[in-house]
């Protein structure tokens, strides 16, 4: 189980690496994306995760988090046993050779599994050392309509106005309740895990803030769009993740009015940058091409890696 405490520490060191080598924040490493999934997730499936902390002088400087098999219950009521191992990790750069240790634990941890793990692809000291303890390149991910992930950046300068279709309006989830917020996940990524227990979750993980948590709401009164900015303070950024339509309502510019007006609400709290992160292969283009078609342009990317059984 990974604790509040814990995932504290791992966003500080999220922060401490993205103020320095941010092309090295790892996917699934980012300060928001950590809130992100361990806030959703960890009533539901925290049982079957294993996390180890390295520390010099008191301060963290890695981290490993795997996530061991376990059962996936959906919305639709399917059902899909998870049963490989996944790595999310850090390694601040400073002590950049502790990588071997992070693997020989995620190794032991997860033994006699598939293992699957997300190093940056700009990491140039990692990426060997994983070569070197077996794994490669996992070619489903990379393919034309692989899984990886790239992360995009802007700053927050010269954001234009949004604008929502007649009858639309802006919403935070704290103007629009606990069960609108909800339903507005569900309704845009059907089908999901996510729950009220998930939502519960999520409020719970710092930096969590529901006047940040921002959504459209439709002339018939549905959340039509909805977003999730984590600011984080240190590094004046504002993430968002995650970004979602409902189907009944997308291809309108609600997802692009919504990121518009978050960016500039995000500037008001105080970010001077944006990041936001979307699968990069060359068969998913829609996410990309609503962040570029905002001012967003990559900044880094995943190199997804796999170790047989």
């Amino acid at each position: 189980m990974i604790t509040v405490e814990d995932l504290r520490l791992m966003q500080g060191l999220a922060q401490r690496v993205t103020a320095v080598r941010p092309e090295l924040v790892n996917g699934d490493a980012s300060y928001g994306e950590l809130a992100w999934n361990w806030g959703k997730d960890h009533a539901a499936f925290g049982a079957s995760w294993r996390r180890e902390l390295w520390f010099d002088g008191g301060e963290l400087v890695a981290w490993a988090w795997a996530r061991l098999p376990h059962q996936v219950r959906r919305s639709d009521g399917t059902v899909k046993d998870v049963t490989g191992a996944s790595l999310a990790h850090q390694v601040h750069p400073g002590h950049a050779p502790l990588i071997d240790e992070v693997i020989a634990w995620y190794d032991t941890t997860a033994s006699g599994l598939e293992r699957a793990a997300l190093p940056g692809a700009a990491d140039e000291f990692a990426l060997p050392r994983w070569a070197a303890h077996g794994y490669r390149t996992d070619p489903d991910a990379l393919g034309d309509t692989g899984s990886w992930t790239q992360l995009n950046e802007r700053d927050l300068t010269g954001v234009a106005e949004p604008a929502l279709p007649a009858g639309y309006r802006f919403r935070t989830a704290r103007e629009a309740g606990t069960a609108a917020a909800i339903q507005a996940h569900v309704d845009a990524w059907a089908p999901t895990t996510y729950t009220a227990a998930s939502y519960d979750g999520l409020r719970h993980a710092p930096a969590y803030r529901d006047d940040l948590h921002i959504l459209v709401e439709a002339p018939d009164g549905t959340m039509a769009c909805s977003a999730i900015m984590w600011l984080d303070e240190a590094n004046e950024t504002a993430e968002f993740e995650p970004v979602g339509t409902h189907p009944g309502f997308r291809r309108r510019g609600l997802a692009r009015a919504l990121l518009l007006h978050g960016m500039r609400r995000a500037r008001a709290a105080g970010a001077r940058h944006a990041t936001v992160a979307c699968l990069g292969a060359p068969g998913h283009p829609r996410a990309r091409e609503l962040y570029y078609g905002v001012g967003f342009r990559e900044v880094s990317r995943d190199a997804p890696l796999v170790r047989p059984r």
